[in-house]
């Protein structure tokens, strides 16, 4: 289904929890409170909604948090919406503490691609950024993952305080291994408003200072709005994920769905369109008709540039990765 801009939507992505095992400053902070259950959507209703989208040309999903592995089923949950008729890809978004223990049920109901959190290599660190001491765990799922073939992104989010300094360290990850290393802006979301950030811009230059010959890659890598590039010798790509310095709403092709089943045509606007009610008592026609009103209602363009213009007020964790 095409918006109002004439953007083909056919990405969607689902948060299914608002817990997570990661305390995140910049995504989770201190203080926020968890939804009883019966206000998150079952994964009946998630399928429901999916069905419906999916007959809009939405083909692709994303299956986000909160940290969608502590919700029992999640496996499931995916193989179910792969196995829906006119899916093309099913992938998740996590932070990989419990990747390595799911891997095996998450390969077997036909998982895609990940993405896996990892914002430093140091010990210390990891756990100031997360609360948790966790950073072999992330480590070893993501050894475990590409060893068993599945498609691998990890994401990174620098900061001018805590690992501005771990770039080229993080980015080493993928010179011998088939694994797209992006790094992402800190969104002015929730916290990371308080949050000092990295220009992609200036990391770019960088990147280019200490390896010569960086070249675009213009491979497609996955469905969201990365830009790509190759570094001579690596096996793997570095990936930018530019929101504040590199506008890419033209080509913007998502909607997403909170855990409460709130759709959200742009991450920069509290404007939603609630679907529970409709996957929740409705009928399938109810369901596509949120759908069509919340693809109608996408913006032009976000103003992450701008905060003051920035009406979303949730915290990360309750929007969904």
């Amino acid at each position: 289904m095409k918006d109002l801009q004439g953007r083909d939507i056919n990405y969607m992505r689902i948060s299914i929890t608002d817990r997570c095992n990661l305390r995140c400053k910049y995504c989770m902070p201190d203080g926020i409170e968890l939804l009883p259950m019966s206000e998150i959507l079952t994964f009946e209703e998630i399928l429901r909604v999916c069905r419906q989208a999916v007959e809009l040309g939405i083909t692709r999903f994303k299956i986000t948090g909160g940290e969608p592995l502590v919700r029992r089923g999640c496996a499931d949950l995916i193989r179910k919406i792969k196995k829906l008729p006119g899916v093309e890809q099913v992938t998740m978004t996590t932070n990989g503490i419990l990747l390595s223990e799911y891997l095996g049920e998450l390969l077997d109901a036909g998982l895609d691609a990940v993405n896996i959190s990892l914002d430093t290599m140091n010990r210390g660190r990891f756990e100031e950024i997360t609360g948790f001491d966790q950073l072999s765990e992330v480590l070893k799922s993501i050894d475990a993952a590409v060893d068993s073939g599945l498609r691998v992104k990890v994401n990174v989010v620098l900061q001018q305080d805590k690992n501005a300094d771990e770039w080229q360290k993080i980015l080493e990850i993928a010179e011998r291994r088939p694994i797209d290393v992006r790094f992402i802006e800190m969104m002015p979301i929730g916290k990371g408003r308080e949050c000092d950030g990295i220009s992609n811009d200036d990391l770019l230059r960088e990147i280019q200072k200490q390896y010569p010959g960086v070249c675009k890659d213009d491979r497609v890598h996955g469905n969201g709005p990365a830009v790509y590039y190759h570094i001579p010798g690596f096996v793997g790509s570095v990936g930018f994920i530019s929101a504040i310095h590199g506008v890419f709403c033209s080509n913007c092709n998502r909607i997403r769905m909170t855990a409460t089943g709130e759709l959200k045509p742009c991450l920069c606007y509290r404007d939603t369109m609630s679907v529970k009610d409709a996957a929740r008592y409705g009928t399938d026609s109810d369901i596509r008709e949120k759908l069509q009103e919340a693809i109608q209602m996408k913006p032009k363009q976000h103003c992450f540039d701008v905060e003051e213009d920035i009406t979303e007020q949730h915290k990360m964790v309750q929007i969904g990765g």
